[in-house]
């Protein structure tokens, strides 16, 4: 039932230029300025050593002596204008790659946000954080310079090789093999550190999600007396982390060392070439600086390829991660829009078929089984039942954030696996006892962010709701701040707002987790004159607490054990003494409800 994920061990080549084009194409006329600049740096790398070249035959007396001057103006200019372009290539390179990384935070994070809720019980928030911030992190070398770096080097290396057959045929040759040599050097070591990065970044995202964890859970902990543990807990990951971080460490130390040892070789054969063909006269001096500089021109892009080997190496672990994250599919996939008309307007109705449902995970223990029930347009059904029977799941599976494993749900005539999940969810509004408010104003809280929503709409539905006084009561009214995580709220002001944000939507199916099991009487009443506004005209869902919470039900549904173990009129079973909600109201039981 969980988000289904494809991994790989190694990511092919073409995923690489499939990440390149895909957020490189928004850009392209950064891209093509970045290519500019890079082709200019690279003829001006070129040019500066034949200047020099030009400066030491006239200054040994091959040359004419009045070159001297052009020749060192024009090493300055070409200087100038080398530094001038390189800052510019630096910072294009670097919008570049933000911009890039940005673009793929978003798509990440709104891949998740779509997943059904099975992936979210399996990733903790700290390890979701590190895959979509961290992981991209990695990757903002890969998208600004990894590629500029490659391309403009392997043009360096090309122009070199040209340049040194036509100063002597041997020359080039040597050159030639040793390029060769190199570059199949280090394409053997390309991959080794791949492995030991994916487990260092695992590692990290592991301690994340710890951290995140724990400090939600800070009171419990203290007041527990579980600091010792979670502490022990902490230490043991942290010194997973370390060691995986120094494997990895050395493993990308291996692809440097490689690099030095070759061009150590490199250089000998250029010392060793050049001193042979200057006593042979086939080469001047400056032809030999000019080889020597080539080396070292061809030295600091290879070790510069070399430093962004163990990037892509890096980048290879995080393009593993975030490439399997964007390849999970979700378990609850989008349906064509139903077979016949839309959902209906006004109030729609509800209908569990022979509904089971088990985790994927727990296939064995199902937590609900062979639940039916049909409410019709308008009504009003009353859900009891222990903590642990079932009664979210059935919500759950009627929002589509889970699919049932068997039978069928229906709303509004249609079965939901054949509707789309944001046509679905538009018609469904709920409200929790735990309300999520948002860092912002209560406009925005009110609207979810949506703009176009008239202020006078807002007014409206808070006078329908009877909560017009209670809203001027903030100091700026609706631009009034709400900090974060709702502080400074009472849980009835919480309430208030959902309702309130519920009611703009204008749903035909509203479902309640009893938003009053957690007020004073005052706000209580207030409150539930709210409830009886917005369940007008409306098909309700009520997941009771309390037992006068279901006064204004038609029907009642008890479940056990995620099983129906009573459902009908809730007239009916009020007055009949041998069922469970008769003895309920006669007991008043209401801690058997929680």
């Amino acid at each position: 039932m969980g988000g289904r994920v494809r991994t790989e061990a190694d990511v092919p080549i073409r995923r690489y230029g499939q990440l390149l084009v895909r957020y490189l194409r928004p850009q392209r006329g950064r891209a093509l300025l970045l290519g500019v600049l890079l082709c200019t740096s690279i003829v001006l790398q070129l040019a500066n050593p034949q200047i020099v070249r030009a400066f030491l035959d006239a200054a040994s007396g091959t040359g004419p002596l009045e070159d001297l001057w052009v020749a060192a103006l024009a090493f300055l200019a070409v200087a100038v204008v080398q530094q001038i372009s390189a800052v510019a290539t630096s910072y294009v390179s670097e919008t570049v790659g933000w911009t890039a990384t940005n673009l793929m935070r978003a798509d990440l994070a709104e891949h998740c946000l779509r997943l059904d809720l099975s992936f979210h019980k399996r990733h903790t928030p700290g390890e979701l954080i590190e895959r979509i911030d961290g992981d991209v992190n990695a990757l903002a070398n890969f998208f600004s310079q990894l590629v500029v770096r490659v391309l403009g080097n392997g043009l360096v290396l090309a122009g070199v090789l040209v340049l040194m057959f036509r100063e002597d045929w041997r020359l080039g040759l040597g050159f030639a093999v040793f390029a060769v040599l190199a570059l199949a050097s280090l394409n053997q070591v390309r991959n080794v550190a791949v492995p030991h990065f994916v487990t260092a970044r695992q590692s990290t995202a592991a301690i994340i999600g710890f951290i995140q964890e724990r400090i939600a859970g800070t009171e419990d902990i203290r007041s527990g007396g579980f600091v010792p543990h979670v502490m022990r807990r902490f230490y043991d990951l942290q010194r997973d982390r370390l060691r995986k971080q120094q494997k990895s460490a050395s493993m990308g130390s291996f692809v440097f060392s490689t690099n030095q040892a070759v061009f150590t070789l490199g250089y000998g054969m250029t010392f060793t070439l050049g001193a042979w063909l200057f006593g042979a006269g086939a080469l001047s001096l400056g032809a030999v600086y000019l080889a020597v500089h080539y080396m070292e021109m061809l030295q600091r892009p290879l070790s510069q390829i070399t430093q962004q080997m163990e990037d892509l190496q890096k980048a290879g672990a995080s393009v593993t991660r975030i490439d399997a994250l964007l390849r999970t599919e979700n378990a609850v996939p989008d349906g064509a829009g139903g077979a016949g008309a839309p959902l209906p307007t006004g109030p729609l109705s509800v209908e569990l078929d022979r509904v089971s449902f088990a985790y994927a995970d727990e296939p064995e223990g199902h937590i609900l089984s062979d639940v039916s029930f049909h409410l019709g347009p308008g009504k009003a059904l009353g859900l009891l039942g222990r903590t642990g029977s079932g009664k979210s799941t059935l919500v759950k599976l009627v929002f589509r954030f889970h699919d049932a494993t068997s039978g069928a749900v229906r709303v509004g005539g249609a079965d939901v696996r054949t509707l789309r999940v944001a046509d679905l969810r538009r018609r469904i509004g709920m409200v929790t006892q735990d309300v999520q408010l948002f860092h912002a104003t209560v406009r925005q809280n009110l609207t979810f962010f949506q703009e176009g929503i008239p202020d006078e709409q807002i007014m409206a539905a808070l006078e329908r709701l009877g909560l017009s006084d209670w809203f001027r009561a903030l100091p700026e009214g609706l631009d009034t701040e709400l900090a974060a995580g709702a502080a400074g709220l009472s849980a009835g002001e919480q309430q208030l707002l959902a309702f309130t944000r519920v009611f703009l939507r204008d749903p035909g199916l509203v479902i309640l987790d009893e938003a009053s099991s957690r007020l004073d009487p005052a706000t209580e009443r207030l409150v539930e004159a709210a409830v009886d506004r917005l369940l007008e005209h409306r098909t309700a869902i009520v997941i009771a607490h309390r037992l006068h919470t279901v006064e204004r039900v038609d029907d009642v549904l008890v479940l056990e054990g995620g099983r129906v173990v009573e459902y009908g009129p809730r007239a009916r079973l009020g007055a009949d003494a041998g069922s469970r909600y008769g003895r309920l109201l006669r007991t008043g039981a209401e801690l058997a409800l929680a």
